[in-house]
């Protein structure tokens, strides 16, 4: 056999075939009426639409053979791709040198007649062929030839078309993720909110029954913690706005921060009941990613962690370890637990256990679902582990 041509920009027409997402894709009525066509107008009996990959040529519509598949470095269709002609047809195989100890000449396929229709996509690109073939030898006529190119055109029409709906519900679905990630967040942060301007309402009325009294250092104190909480609601409401503006933000602004840092700034935003203790890793160790994603997920699985804990004495763990590839959480505590029925469950949006938390209040069903979302966004994934009436571990691996 000659040596396997290749086209001048086979890296590029590669790539471009792997963006249509169509190698090993399911029958479709459309293409499998295209070749139905081509043999009939042609009169042969088998007809193909192949696409050609590094190793393979792979049939999406087959009439006439139940063969789905070839090697490429036995296919016809690989020589008719490399070449710059409109159509490759070879009437007999047997004494075309090219072809005439090819195997499915040679073998029991038998093969003696081929002419392929090389389908040319908008950037030029030859991904693949319609097709017809024969075991006997055959010529075709002009008609044929130019019916036969205008299938192929078709051909190339759907798979365009094909592409182009398949990058619009990728868009769409961004958009959708997009909207959902800060719809929730506006929705925690807004709850996030309360904290700190609750600080600033009790302080600043501590402050002022304690001036008309008497001036002390307490009240020097106060003022601290006034302008603390005021600082920390001010970040809040500017990444607020800077979000709202800009979705994407949230989670393609990293930055590298101290994980230990983090979650004592979170920690400070949630209230913390006297018989909770909350241990932290014992080393330093360095995070590059999104820190307000991060820090909202940390918000809403320790806020859970605190709420939902009978214990008298409430224990949280946090550890952390990493590898070549992601980061690793671990959030433990000795809280109500969770059914295993419900691992999969909480983490659907709206979903809630329908159980009171330490404070009487019911949960809102969109906590855990957007830590998953923004997980999910991370190139994460969570899941949990939990025994009722013990506690829980939420397992967390983010990528780096």
């Amino acid at each position: 056999m000659s040596p396997l041509p290749l086209s001048n920009n086979e890296e590029d027409r590669l790539a471009a075939l792997e963006s249509y997402h169509i190698f090993d894709t399911g029958e479709e009525k459309d293409f499998d009426a295209l070749t139905s066509l081509a043999s009939a107008i042609c009169q042969i009996p088998i007809a193909l639409i192949t696409f050609i990959n590094e190793k393979h040529q792979w049939f999406k519509s087959h009439h006439g053979t139940n063969l789905t598949e070839n090697l490429r470095e036995l296919s016809f269709c690989t020589h008719a791709i490399a070449s710059s002609d409109e159509i490759m047809i070879v009437p007999d195989a047997a004494l075309d040198e090219r072809f005439a100890d090819n195997p499915m000449v040679t073998g029991p396929t038998k093969l003696a007649f081929y002419a392929g229709v090389p389908l040319i996509n908008e950037d030029g690109h030859a991904l693949g062929t319609l097709c017809v073939l024969d075991q006997q030898t055959h010529n075709l006529s002009v008609d044929q030839i130019e019916a036969l190119k205008t299938l192929a055109k078709q051909v190339v029409d759907k798979i365009e078309l094909r592409r182009k709906m398949l990058i619009l519900e990728r868009t769409n679905q961004n958009l959708l993720n997009s909207n959902m990630i800060i719809q929730k967040f506006a929705s925690m942060a807004a709850h996030d909110i309360k904290n700190p301007l609750s600080s600033i309402l009790l302080t600043s009325q501590a402050l002022k029954i304690r001036h008309e009294k008497i001036q002390d250092d307490g009240c020097l104190k106060l003022v601290d913690m006034n302008i603390s909480a005021t600082k920390t609601l001010l970040e809040l409401v500017d990444d607020m706005l800077a979000y709202s503006q800009s979705p994407s933000l949230l989670l393609e602004k990293k930055q590298n921060f101290e994980l230990n840092n983090i979650i004592l700034k979170v920690l400070e935003l949630i209230s913390i009941p006297e018989n909770v203790e909350i241990i932290l890793p014992q080393e330093r160790h360095q995070l590059h990613l999104s820190f307000i994603a991060f820090e909202q997920i940390m918000i809403n699985l320790l806020s859970n962690a605190i709420r939902y804990n009978n214990k008298e004495k409430g224990t949280i763990k946090i550890r952390y370890q990493e590898d070549e590839d992601f980061y690793r959480f671990e959030i433990e505590d000795n809280g109500i637990g969770i059914s295993e029925q419900y691992h999969e469950k909480i983490f659907d949006s709206n979903f809630t256990l329908k159980i009171a938390d330490r404070y009487d209040n019911m949960g809102s069903g969109i906590g855990l679902s957007t830590v998953k979302d923004l997980i999910s966004a991370l190139k994460g994934t969570i899941y949990l582990e939990s025994t009722p009436g013990e506690g829980t571990t939420f397992f967390i691996t983010i990528k780096k």
